[in-house]
C-alpha cells in the first residue's frame, strides 16, 4: 500500500472516535483527511459525531475492536477508495472507561487493552500506516508525594491484581504490544501518555467532575467531589489534547512513549468553586468517598513534548472552564432529558 495519499486526502481510521476526545479528533482531522470512525458504543455516544455525519469525508463504522476490522468489506468507503490508497494514519483511542459503573465494563476493559489493540496494530501493518496508540498517565502508578512530574523514563509501580489492574496494567501491556510491533514489524508507531482532559461532550452523570460540577451548578445541587479538599490533579483542555496526538502522529518515527498533558497542578475544591462563581450560582461543595478511576495521580514532565514536538498546552483553566459551562448551559434541555431518562 502507498505510503502516502495518491488522491487528494489521506485516508485515517480513528478506533474509539465516538467516545469524548475521539469525537473531537475526527473533528479536526477533517480539516485535510477523510476520516473512518470506528466504535461499538460501549463508552460513547452517538450523539458526539451526530453533525460529523452530514460531512462527506467522515464514514461512521460500528465495529468492537475485539475482532478483526476488514475495512474493504465496507460498501461505504468505496468513496475513500481504500482498496487502492489504503489507510494512512490510525489513531487507537477504543478503551472504555467508567468512574461509577466500572464492574460493569471491566471484561471490555480487559479485552479492549490486548485483543483490541493487536487488531489495531495488525490493520496499521497492513496498510503500512503510522499508528499512534492512546496511553494513560496511570502507567507510571499512583503519585507517591504532592506535585509528584513523571518523565517518560520513569517506571511505575502498579498492583496488577487490584479491582482496576485490568485498566491499569492493561494499558501497560498495551504498550508493550505498541513497542513490540515496532521492532518486529519496523512499524511507525508512538505512545501517547495523554493526562486528565476535560472539556465539551465528557459522559455526564458517570463521576467526571467538571462536565456534573457545571451541570450541577446551574441546577443549583451540591457539586460533589469523590475525595476531599486535598484532592488534586493536572487538568489540560480537549483542544489542547488532540493538537498534541495530531502532532504525535506528525512526529518522526521512532518518538516512543511521549506525555501529553498540563503540568499546573489545581484542587478541584478551587474548580467547584470556579464554575460556581462561572455560573453565579448558590451550590455548595460537598465530599464522597472516593472512586476507582477518579483518584489523585502525578503531572506529565513536558520536557520531551516541548523539545520534540514543539507542543505544551495552551488554554488557559478558566478559559476552558468557562468553555466547558458554555456548552453545559447551552445544551440544558438534552441533558435534562438524559438526567431524567
Amino acid at each position: 500500500m502507498p505510503k502516502g495519499p495518491i488522491f487528494e486526502k489521506k485516508n485515517v481510521v480513528v478506533l474509539g472516535g465516538a467516545g469524548f476526545l475521539g469525537s473531537h479528533l475526527c473533528e479536526k482531522l477533517l480539516h485535510d483527511s477523510h476520516v473512518i470512525c470506528v466504535d461499538a458504543f460501549i463508552g460513547s455516544s452517538e450523539r458526539n459525531i451526530d453533525l460529523l455525519l452530514q460531512n462527506p469525508d467522515f464514514e461512521f463504522i460500528k465495529h468492537d475492536m475485539d475482532e478483526p476490522l476488514d475495512l474493504e468489506s465496507y460498501k461505504e468507503l468505496s468513496r475513500f477508495k481504500v482498496k487502492f490508497q489504503g489507510i494512512q494514519e490510525v489513531y487507537n483511542l477504543a478503551c472504555p472507561t467508567s468512574a461509577k459503573n466500572f464492574d460493569s465494563i471491566r471484561l471490555q476493559t480487559l479485552t479492549a487493552n490486548c485483543l483490541a489493540v493487536k487488531n489495531a496494530l495488525d490493520l496499521a501493518v497492513k496498510y503500512n500506516a503510522n499508528f499512534v496508540h492512546g496511553s494513560t498517565s496511570v502507567v507510571y502508578g499512583p503519585r507517591t508525594s504532592a506535585g509528584q512530574m513523571f518523565k517518560e523514563t520513569d517506571l511505575g509501580v502498579l498492583n496488577h491484581l487490584s479491582p482496576r489492574g485490568c485498566y491499569d496494567e492493561g494499558k501497560r501491556f498495551a504498550e508493550t504490544m505498541v513497542q513490540t510491533y515496532v521492532t518486529a514489524h519496523n512499524l511507525n508507531a508512538k505512545i501517547a501518555r495523554i493526562f486528565r482532559t476535560y472539556g465539551p461532550r465528557q459522559r455526564l452523570f458517570d463521576g467526571e467532575m467538571i462536565p456534573d460540577f457545571a451541570i450541577d451548578a446551574l441546577d443549583g445541587r451540591d457539586l460533589v467531589i469523590y475525595g476531599d479538599e486535598s484532592f488534586s490533579t493536572s487538568l489540560t483542555y480537549v483542544s489542547d489534547m488532540v493538537d498534541g496526538l495530531i502532532k504525535v502522529m506528525a512526529a518522526p518515527a521512532g518518538l516512543g512513549a511521549i506525555n501529553l498533558g498540563s503540568d499546573e497542578e489545581v484542587k478541584l475544591v478551587d474548580v467547584a468553586r470556579k464554575i460556581i462563581e462561572l455560573t453565579g450560582s448558590s451550590s455548595q461543595i460537598r465530599f464522597e468517598a472516593p472512586l476507582l478511576f477518579m483518584t489523585p495521580l502525578g503531572l506529565p514532565d513536558l520536557t520531551k513534548s516541548k523539545e520534540r514536538l514543539g507542543w505544551i498546552p495552551l488554554v488557559r483553566l478558566e478559559d476552558g472552564l468557562s468553555r466547558a459551562v458554555d456548552y453545559a448551559r447551552a445544551n440544558k434541555a438534552l441533558i435534562d432529558l438524559i438526567r431524567n431518562a
